[in-house]
């Protein structure tokens, strides 16, 4: 099947669906942008941030280009993880002669997307070499195979425990068979360049069919018969006599212990009702989907909206038990702790593991406090627990460990949005405590990206604090020294502390970060006319372009200065002031859109510095809502509604991300869009304002979370919504004429009706700030 047919058959596959049925998850289409993943982006058979992330593996070296891939030709396994710099537990079905043992690629087989079905919690595939239909479910902590065989003496289920999967080697592994239906194990994941400690996946697995001989190998060499299988590049085996009657594995995991794994199978899964399981996956993903309902648009408009929030709520991951224990790796060695318990016993949120917060003030942070505050009241407790375990509020961890991924303190921003919104079931005095530590030399901004050496200096708090910039050529071993960035970056994580301090009653604290937070105008040059990075001695570098064509520009992270000079959310009536007005802002900004347009509003992956505006990366996310700061709110309704559709509108393998969705930003994003809401300030503020753009649905539902907002929903309606029709023509705010382009949470959180009338030309004097 060519590839327009495959593609043409998958949109079918999801249009008709959707006429038929009418229930978010109906519309989730998980082969979007498959094409080029990343490790963490496709996990079909899994719950929301479930520690189980069951899914087929076409491509398992690498952190990018891995997992499924949808071009890939063959399956060489279905592992249960697939987090950030995570991986484990790959199992695959073979019939004939044994031949796992000689390794994964010994072992695949080709595949159909005729024969495959990828679902909400729910993945089917048809291994073409061996005749086996597989079928694939998971509860948070629990896989779920369903294997139906031909009818044979030589069915096998392999369990490749020690073999190397995306991000590194396996330092050992442990296979040990309990009984003739149940083994148990694990694997020590190796260090990677990111995640410092090797980390132990331990898991217990059960079967409904009994095992007729089990057996391993090491080194691509069977071993004698045991019960017990040890070792380095090493794996076992299980024999079954099968008659085309399903066999049924359950696959538990735990980062803490075996013991703690089978609790975990005991708690959610100690039956063997696969297909109850698909239900019980299904219904609680449409549940979080329906949060947001919508009605009006085009059916891949639907599609796309309920796939982005599907992402939004897939790609960080539990890392606790079902009682709530977990593995701190903050320290020397490895220590199983516990998370807050309630009065009857139960955790109050389970713990997360997670890539970092760096850009999600735009797109998780906004769209959680919203519609999921439960969910960021978790991951703020999942950050005071390390902060208590190691001395630091990470931006992060993965497997229990700091990883430093990116740079500055993005937790900061994410914390307060939550504590300004009300969002506070956690020790708040601790988390402002760690973000005050975050915030000084020795704090985690002082370490570069992965810098995990001793006495940090990559992220040169020194020179902020003494200067009120970071310059280049800073010394340290880590990533990401550019130091325009840091400075930018600071900037507004200062002014998030100096909300939370406001809103706490910390006054010093409050005008000391105030203060700082207009750091960025330390970088700003007159002559260039934009953010300009500075040498160590205060001069300014020689070697300036606004862009190029190259992973980033000197002094800019993953980007350039015609993106970063942008970057003042906390103060854009300061940023305009610095570019002569808001006249002249828009000016830049037009001709910055002007020069992105060809590209479709990106950069390709690995050339960040060459666009003027980059929605493949996270500095960039902001820039279409800009507008409506700068007295043209017309221009933000046309270009996030272009943007929407050019950029982030497709619905095949072969775009909708443009090849990195961020572990669930870029989907947050696309949803914010969809529905026309936005968050400049990332939430962060006081009684923060929502920034108002042009919705492509005619309707949209907002159910508002009852623990933490008075209202029941909040509801956005339009008339006269095309493709055309883009412009906010008027607007009313529960009942009452509208002519601002904001309004504030306590609006939001009270519930309401926002009434939008659009058209094809804009009204400029609709929003004018």
């Amino acid at each position: 099947m060519n590839t327009t047919i495959k593609i043409l058959a998958l949109l079918l596959i999801f249009t008709t669906t959707s006429i038929a049925q009418d229930k978010p998850i109906d519309y989730v289409n998980p082969f979007i942008d498959t094409h080029d993943s990343r490790w963490f982006f496709f996990a079909s058979a899994s719950r929301p941030f479930g520690m189980v992330s069951l899914s087929p593996d076409t491509a398992i070296k690498g952190s990018w280009k891995s997992g499924y891939i949808y071009d890939s030709l063959h399956v060489r396994s279905f592992s249960h993880i697939h987090a950030w710099q995570m991986a484990g537990i790959p199992v695959m079905p073979t019939t004939g002669k044994l031949r796992s043992h000689l390794g994964m690629e010994e072992t695949k087989s080709a595949f159909s997307h005729e024969t495959e079905i990828a679902q909400t919690g729910y993945h089917k595939v048809v291994l073409d070499d061996y005749d086996i239909t597989a079928e694939l479910t998971s509860t948070q902590r629990v896989g779920f195979h369903r294997y139906t065989f031909p009818k044979t003496d030589s069915a096998y289920i392999n369990f490749h425990t020690g073999a190397f999967l995306a991000h590194g080697d396996v330092d050992s592994s442990y296979v040990k068979k309990v009984n003739d239906y149940e083994i148990e194990g694990y694997s020590l994941i190796g260090k990677t360049g990111r995640r410092p400690k090797p980390t132990y996946v331990y898991f217990t697995a059960k079967l409904d069919h009994k095992i007729k001989e089990f057996g391993g190998w090491e080194d691509q060499k069977l071993l004698p018969q045991a019960n017990e299988v040890y070792g380095k590049n090493n794996g076992a085996y299980l024999r079954f006599k099968t008659n085309k009657k399903p066999v049924l594995l359950k696959v538990a995991i735990s980062y803490t212990s075996i013991e703690n794994a089978r609790k975990n199978m005991d708690a959610e899964l100690s039956g063997w009702d696969f297909d109850k399981t698909v239900a019980e996956s299904k219904t609680e993903w449409n549940d979080m989907l329906s949060r947001i309902k919508i009605s009006g648009g085009t059916k891949k408009q639907k599609i796309k909206f309920y796939t982005d929030l599907w992402h939004s709520l897939l790609g960080r991951k539990i890392v606790s038990d079902v009682d709530g224990t977990y593995c701190d790796m903050t320290g020397p060695k490895p220590l199983i702790k516990q998370v807050p318990l309630d009065e009857k016993g139960k955790p109050i949120f389970p713990q997360y593991n997670y890539d970092a917060w760096w850009g999600s003030h735009w797109t998780l942070n906004v769209l959680w406090s919203m519609v999921y505050p439960e969910i960021m009241d978790g991951f703020c407790s999942t950050m005071v627990n390390m902060y208590k375990d190691g001395g630091l509020i990470p931006r992060g961890p993965s497997g229990g460990n700091y990883t430093y991924v990116m740079i500055g303190d993005p937790s900061s921003s994410f914390i307060a949005t939550a504590y300004n919104k009300g969002i506070r079931n956690y020790d708040t005095n601790l988390a402002y405590e760690g973000l005050l530590k975050n915030a000084y030399p020795g704090g985690i901004r002082d370490r570069a990206g992965y810098e995990h050496n001793d006495n940090p200096t990559g992220g040169g708090m020194e020179y902020y604090v003494e200067r009120g910039y970071v310059p280049e050529g800073l010394k340290g071993k880590g990533g990401h020294k550019d130091g325009a960035s840091m400075t930018l970056e600071y900037a507004y994580q200062d002014w998030s502390i100096a909300q939370m301090a406001k809103a706490m009653g910390k006054t010093d604290d409050y005008e000391h970060f105030m203060k700082r937070s207009e750091n960025y105008r330390n970088l700003w040059n007159p002559e260039t006319g934009l953010i300009h990075p500075k040498n160590i001695d205060g001069s300014w570098i020689d070697d300036f372009s606004p862009i190029a064509e190259k992973f980033n520009t000197k002094g800019f992270c993953e980007s350039n200065s015609a993106i970063y000079s942008n970057y003042v959310p906390h103060n854009m009536d300061g940023l305009m002031g610095l570019f002569g007005g808001k006249e002249k802002y828009t000016d830049f900004l037009i001709s910055s859109f002007n020069k992105a347009a060809p590209e479709r509003y990106i950069a390709a992956h690995g050339v960040h510095a060459k666009s003027w505006v980059d929605y493949e990366n996270q500095p960039s996310c902001q820039m279409a809502h800009l507008f409506n700061f700068s007295g043209a709110p017309w221009l933000t309704q046309k270009y996030v509604r272009e943007v929407k559709e050019v950029t982030f509108g497709d619905i095949t393998p072969y775009g909708g991300y443009n090849g990195d969705e961020d572990q669930g930003q870029m989907g947050a994003l696309g949803v914010l869009m969809a529905i026309g809401l936005f968050q400049m300030d990332g939430g962060v503020s006081i009684n923060s304002p929502y920034d108002i753009t042009s919705p492509i649905f005619d309707s949209v539902e907002i159910s508002l979370h009852q623990n933490y907002y008075p209202g029941e929903k909040f509801t956005i309606v339009t008339q006269n919504n095309s493709a055309k029709n883009v412009y906010i023509q008027s607007a009313k705010l529960n009942g009452k004429n509208w002519d601002n382009c904001f309004f504030k949470h306590d609006v939001f959180a009270n519930g309401g009706k926002l009434d939008i009338v659009l058209g094809d030309q804009p009204n400029k004097a609709w929003g004018k700030r």
